[in-house]
This record gives structure tokens, sequence and C-alpha cells, in this order.
């Protein structure tokens, strides 16, 4: 048995730090950006669909494997997934559960590193008395070495070690010291400076019209993403653009949720706290989320700009701006608890990403929590780097695509297929129920074995296979007619062989322009080299634990 004996100290706190596990970044940025990417009221429907026939199952999913799991002296996948199937290749998915965290808390740490660089802004007033485009282009210069006479940007560089040390230094004490206690002061305060915000949204209504924006309104705004569509329910588009959102704000199918409840004690309830952990999630993301950025928008600068203009960056390159507007003490504390707001919700997601690697070296090598973690911290610094110094090569990009979309739908699709196929459908009920503070619906046995792996596989297949502009109808037709199944840039396919990026290069004419091109390419083919080395590292790892146990007995 591992000597890792840590426990979580309370139940609040488990489920204060499994919903900031899952209340992150994408709650405020990437969700109101999906809404209005995917026709607003249009992405409702196929967002609350996922969530009860996806969401939860791999909620309850995961959730369960970890405490079983962990009742076997098991606290990271790939001996959870072992300890659950007699094949023993099936370990091996479980390194995507090490691996993914680790290269997404990578980048996921920069982004981190923005939200309290621009606390700092906010608090010196570094934005009063820019125009629109001048805040704009503050974001842009941060990101940019080239704003550097030595090429290295020392304040992004600051702020991201600094960043990545706080984590680091929380993770290395556990736990109910650091990780459960960082949950409860970042989740209140998280929510206090939401519901700030959230009411500035909802009471703005038209006062931010102006000559120049007459039609603003922030009531546009909110109608447009509340209205529904029901037309979205025959795009595949716009539901695999809501399946990819409930993956990317539950934090499902990375591995931490398993890590998170193999520390549970084992007649601990599991399906009450995995619903109550969802749920904060969810009016986190929907009722706060949605409240914020796209109705503040509209309100100033018409919901017409916002659908033209949607997009990650406005909440660095247009909030502060817009903020500007309220006066300037208003400006300042809005600044402080938007971008506060963020980081609360980005550190308790990425101190999250740090237990799959500490359980597994705890576990399989002995190690200590503290040098587990300052290990998992310099790792992370090693391969967030580039992403910091070639941001704009396309490095961040490439993490966020491989380990933050494509892992997550491999992994998951493993787990549900291990866990209601081999596993089996009866024990795994009975994992789920067992200790349940609440009475599960009996249809959620057939979701989890029937609708759930086959949601997923749509998902997958979906990804691998997407259509030019994702037109799903067209490319049916052109597929019948004989002219083939013309693939999107984004399918999984042309990423994998850059066909988007290498057919720029064909076309470039101007040869600094192609020289940039290409060396975007090489950078690009580097961050996968070195994220394929780190995930056959962990795999022989993993392969080393294994003859470690077999010497000693230790195979469940």
């Amino acid at each position: 048995m591992s000597s890792n004996n840590e426990r979580w100290g309370s139940r609040v706190g488990l489920v204060l730090a499994m919903a900031g596990n899952a209340v992150g970044l994408g709650n405020f940025l990437r969700f109101p950006v999906q809404a209005v990417n995917n026709g607003g009221g249009a992405f409702i429907i196929p967002y609350l669909v996922s969530f009860l026939v996806m969401g939860i199952p791999l909620l309850w999913i995961e959730w369960s494997m970890g405490r079983f799991g962990g009742k076997q002296g098991n606290h990271s996948t790939p001996y959870i997934l072992d300890s659950m199937t007699k094949a023993r290749w099936f370990k091996y998915f479980g390194v995507f559960g090490i691996w993914t965290n680790l290269a997404v808390a990578a980048y996921y740490c920069y982004i981190e590193s923005w939200t309290m660089s621009y606390v700092y802004h906010s608090i010196m007033r570094s934005f009063s008395g820019l125009t629109q485009t001048e805040v704009a282009q503050f974001f842009v210069n941060y990101l940019d070495v080239n704003q550097s006479y030595t090429g290295i940007p020392f304040e992004a560089v600051f702020f991201y070690i600094l960043c990545l040390l706080l984590n680091t230094w929380i993770l290395s004490h556990g736990l109910s010291g650091g990780v459960e206690r960082a949950a409860k002061i970042g989740m209140p305060l998280l929510i206090l400076f939401g519901f700030f915000l959230a009411i500035r949204g909802l009471t703005l209504g038209t006062s931010g019209a102006t000559p120049d924006h007459p039609d603003a309104s922030a009531w546009a705004g909110i109608d447009f993403l509340w209205n529904p569509q029901f037309d979205s329910l025959s795009n595949p588009k716009v539901w695999l653009a809501a399946a990819g959102q409930i993956f990317f704000t539950l934090s499902v199918g990375m591995g931490t949720i398993h890590c998170y409840a193999a520390y549970v004690k084992a007649k601990d309830d599991i399906a009450l706290n995995a619903m109550s952990a969802g749920w904060m999630n969810e009016f986190v993301e929907v009722c706060l989320g949605s409240l914020i950025v796209i109705p503040i928008a509209a309100g100033y600068l018409g919901l017409d700009w916002v659908k033209e203009n949607a997009g990650f960056g406005m909440a660095f390159q247009t909030m502060p701006f817009l903020f500007e507007n309220w006066g300037p003490f208003l400006a300042t504390m809005a600044g402080l608890f938007w971008f506060g707001l963020l980081f609360f919700a980005g550190i308790t997601s990425s101190l999250a990403m740090g237990t799959p690697w500490m359980g597994f070296m705890q576990d399989e090598f002995g190690w200590s929590r503290r040098k587990s973690a300052w290990s998992f911290g310099t790792i992370t610094l090693i391969l967030g780097v580039p992403t910091v110094l070639f941001y704009s090569y396309g490095v961040f990009d490439e993490y966020d695509y491989w380990a933050g979309t494509v892992s997550l739908v491999v992994f998951a699709l493993a787990e549900s297929i291990l866990f209601a196929w081999i596993f089996g459908m009866d024990k795994g009920w009975r994992e789920i129920t067992s200790g349940a503070d609440m009475k599960v619906p009996d249809i959620y046995k057939f979701i989890i074995k029937w609708v759930t792996p086959f949601f997923l596989l749509f998902v997958f297949i979906g990804s691998i296979f997407s259509p030019l502009g994702g037109d799903w109808t067209g490319a049916i037709a052109s597929l019948t007619s004989g002219n083939g199944w013309p693939l999107d840039n984004g399918s999984i396919i042309r990423q994998l062989f850059n066909s988007g990026l290498r057919e720029q290069i064909a076309a470039a004419t101007d040869p600094a322009v192609k020289a940039e091109l290409e060396t975007r390419l090489t950078y690009i083919i580097g961050a996968r080299i070195l994220l394929t080395t780190v995930f056959v590292g962990i795999a022989y790892l993993v392969y080393l634990a294994y003859k470690r146990r077999t010497a000693t007995g230790r195979l469940s």
C-alpha cells in the first residue's frame, strides 16, 4: 500500500476545491465567446443537453473511479485505471491524466499570470486616458517579444514565474493545508467579485449608448444569449462546440477529478458531492459568466460590434477601456474585481493540475509532498517558458489544441468505455450509489452505459473529420456526389499535418512572410516534439512503477 495518506479536511473544502477545479477562466472568457460564435440562444439548448447526458455522467464516472482507486491506495490515473481492469495496458491511457495536466498547466499559468499583471495595472491606473485602440495594443505589446530590445518580455516572464511559484508553494502544503485553504478563500471572493460585475451588466441598460454606438444596449446582449433558437438542434457544429465547452468547463477528461476523489474516505458520498461541484460551476458559468463580458460590451459598443469582435482577447483588450466609463474609483474597483475574479478562477483550477503528478510520484516512488510539488513546478516551468517566449509563433495554441482539447476527448472516451463496459455497469452503478446522500436517477444507468460513450464517440469522430466551414450538410452532399469529404483546417487530421499552415507557406509570395510562416512551422513542430517527449517520459515512469509493483507484490 502507498504511504500517501493525505485526506481532505472537510466536506465543504472538498466541494469548494472540486468546484474550483471546474470553475476556471473558461467560465468567464470561453463560454460567452462560444455562445456568441454559435448563435447565442442557439448554443444554450445543446449546451444544457450536453451537460445532462455527458457532463453529469462523466462527473459521476470520474468521482467513483477516483474513490475506487483511492480505496486501494492509488492516487493517480494510471493505477486508478489499472485497478479497474485485468488488462495491464489500460494503465497507459492513464498517462493522459498526468500529461494533460502538465501540458495544460504550462500555458494555463501563463493566462493566469496575465490576470495577475492586469490586477496590478488596474490598481496603478495604467489604462486611464487610453483609447480603445491603445488599450487593445497594450495587451498585444505585453505578449509580443519584439517589443523588448532583448527579445525577452520581462514583465510577462516575471508574472509567469511569480504565478507558478505561488501555485507550487500552495501545492507543497498539501490538500487540506494548501489546496483546500486556497479554495475556501478563492471561491467566495470569485463569486463576490462576479456578483458585483454581473449586477453592473444587468443594470447598465442603454445608458452607455453614444452617437458612435446609438444602438448600444446591455439588454440586447442578454437577450441574444438567452433567446432560444431551436434550429440549433439540427446543427452538428453547434453540438460539437457545446460538447467541447462542457469538457472545458467541468475539467472532465483531465484526470484531476479522479485524483481529488482518490483522497475521499471509502464510505464518503460522491453522488451529491459531484452534483454540488458541477451545479456550482454551471451557476458561475451560465448565471455570472453570461452577465459580464457580453452585456457590458454590448452596452457600450453595441451587439453588432460584439458579434464581429467576440474573442478571448476581449477580456484584456476591451474590458479595461469600458471600465474607464465608470469614473476613476469604480474603474479601478472594476478592474480589480474583474481580473481578480479571473485570477481566482484560474488558480483554483491550476492547483488541481498538480495533483495527478504529485499523487503518482508519492505513490510509486515514495517522494515527499514538497518534493513532488516542486518537481511539478519545475517541469511546468520548462514546458511553459516556450509558450511565453514563442507565443506569437503558435506554441501556446499548439499546447492548447493537443493537450487542452484532443487529449480530453480521447481520455474521456477511454474512461467511459472502461467504466461501463470493462469494469461493468453493475459494479460501476454500485460504486456511484454507495454512500450516496441523494437518490441517483435510474435513467443514468442507461445514459452512462449507452448515451455517454456514443455521444463522446460522436464528438471524437466529429473532431477528426470536421467538414470545411462546419458545413456538415454540404460535406455529406459532396461525399454522396463523389467529390469527397472537404475537411476543415480545424479538423484533427489537417491539424496533424499542419495542412492550413503549409498551404499558407505555399501561397506566400513575399519572402519575408514566407520566412515568418516557415519559422512558425518550425516552432510548432518543436512544441510537438517537446510534448511527445514528456508523454513518452511519463509512460516510461508508469512502466518503471509497474516493475516496482511487480517486485514488491503491490499489483492489484
